[in-house]
């Protein structure tokens, strides 16, 4: 298919980035594309997503990240090796040409949080083989990353049920 191979960036403090990226991945495995979802400071089978993905044919999903969540300035080593291994994992998979469709969800946090620096990433990124289409998700997309991009998606919080106390949701947050 030549009209993939376009670089799509989903920001913004709102809610559903990811949502949108799986959503992007279903639709693609649907029409028969080979999708590759790695993710960046996630881990575990508990979110409903990996546990859906896990039992689809055609969608390859591989997790990089600690058992813990990690605050910007707070990071330690071992954040930054399950980073780098994820990024040459996407470098493999965008120029494997095994994949039509590859989506590195929360590598925009990544990037900002000063885990991997952006020209590194964009790097992997602009390698990718011709034909496959990039996703990148996650808050505070750095500058460069939204310049480069072909589409781009600001996800804005309006209002949100945290607000008045209600916690996620086994379901609908994860």
């Amino acid at each position: 298919m030549s009209e993939l191979g376009l670089m799509q960036v989903y920001t913004g403090e709102g809610k559903g980035k990811t949502t949108a990226a799986l959503g992007l991945a279903l639709r693609a495995w649907g029409h028969g594309l080979r999708v590759c979802i790695i993710q960046f400071m996630k881990k575990g089978d508990e979110y409903g997503e990996v546990e859906a993905l896990r039992r689809l044919e055609g969608i390859e999903l591989y997790q990089f990240g600690a058992d813990r969540l990690i605050f910007k300035g707070e990071h330690c080593q071992e954040d930054v090796d399950l980073a780098e291994r994820g990024l040459h994992m996407a470098q493999d998979a965008l120029g494997s040409n095994d994949y039509d469709m590859v989506i590195l969800d929360e590598i925009n946090v990544v990037m900002d949080f000063g885990i991997l620096p952006v020209d590194k990433v964009l790097r992997t990124v602009r390698g990718r083989d011709p034909g496959v289409e990039v996703v990148l998700t996650g808050r505070n997309a750095p500058e460069a990353v939204v310049e480069e991009a072909d589409l781009v998606t600001i996800m804005m919080m309006e209002k949100h049920p945290y607000e008045s106390g209600v916690m996620a949701r086994k379901g609908v947050e994860f």
